[in-house]
């Protein structure tokens, strides 16, 4: 992928969970997109506190996360898909999980509300 088109493309990802994160739960978690990247404040009645960062990696073209749930991972875009996979899966040959399923998943988990990423 051209580099042009993968900044866009995470960009656009990350500014597209940020407004879907403050539209279902900007009552219960901190959620801030700037610079590129997303981060999430839990509050202490959420999950025990913590924070989310999300961001593009341009080297390697894919996007970080670092939870304070599941820890670090890894996420390439998958084109036939349309999503971006666990890179960890498919070194390991197992099921991919998707950033937007991690993602929603523990959030949903930490706040009590349920919330999908599409």
């Amino acid at each position: 992928m051209e580099q042009n088109a993968f900044e866009t493309l995470a960009s656009d990802t990350l500014e597209g969970y940020f407004d879907a994160i403050e539209d279902a739960l900007g009552d219960v978690v901190e959620a801030e997109f700037e610079g590129g990247i997303l981060t999430i404040e839990l509050a202490i009645e959420q999950g025990g506190g913590g924070h989310y960062v999300v961001n593009r990696h341009a080297p390697n073209q894919q996007i970080w996360l670092s939870s304070p749930i599941s820890g670090a991972a890894h996420f390439d875009y998958d084109e036939e898909a349309g999503q971006w996979v666990s890179s960890r899966a498919a070194k390991a040959q197992e099921q991919a999980q998707t950033l937007a399923q991690l993602l929603a998943g523990e959030l949903s988990a930490a706040t009590g509300i349920p919330f999908d990423l599409g």
